[in-house]
């Protein structure tokens, strides 16, 4: 059965959405574009269209999943918490839509598609492309991003799979591979 993921690269100004669709190791892109808000001067009627405009998207699309990317660092603390609030009015549209979300790390989004977690975004549209085999050329950089994180989702579902379906998961809220590691070997830990 086909599985489709709606990945949201969120900005207050543009947000990136793309719908990646995997039926049997298959994949296509059912839409990837850029919500745009350049013009709006109001930054609550920007986080309003965005929270209306992915609820229209979930209805026309119906994902089974989403991922949305978190925002890490930034050298205006005013410009982050406005891609904070654009991410939660993104969530909040998944949410209550009564979806499961995924954030990922912008590190983690590269290291799923590249290998390299400091992969620029160009090795990143470069790998999409050869991937999904897509002219990621013609596609914003925010549409691309986008993309990213649906694949960056799909390449994690294996380990999401076994979590229960309706909670919110966050890469990091699996154990390191060192924890698992002890876990599943504790045989192997010699008390001191």
């Amino acid at each position: 059965m086909a599985k489709k993921i709606l990945g949201i690269d969120p900005g207050s100004r543009a947000t990136g959405f793309a719908v990646l669709v995997e039926d049997n190791s298959r994949f296509t892109v059912e839409v990837c574009d850029v919500l745009r808000m350049e013009k709006m001067e109001d930054h609550t009627g920007r986080l309003q269209y965005i929270f209306e405009e992915i609820s229209k998207l979930i209805k026309i699309y119906k994902p089974d999943v989403c991922a949305v990317e978190t925002p890490v660092y930034g050298v205006d603390p005013l410009a982050m918490l406005k891609l904070g609030r654009a991410q939660a009015a993104s969530i909040l549209a998944i949410t209550n839509e009564n979806l499961t979300v995924a954030e990922y790390y912008p590190k983690s989004v590269k290291k799923a598609i590249t290998g390299n977690g400091n992969a620029s975004k160009k090795q990143v549209a470069f790998m999409l492309q050869k991937l999904l085999n897509i002219p990621v050329e013609k596609l914003s950089g925010d549409a691309t991003d986008a993309l990213a994180v649906a694949w960056c989702h799909y390449t994690h579902m294996g380990n999401q799979n076994t979590q229960n379906a309706s909670k919110k998961t966050h890469q990091n809220n699996r154990k390191s591979s060192w924890a698992a590691f002890i876990d599943q070997n504790p045989e192997r830990v010699k008390e001191h």
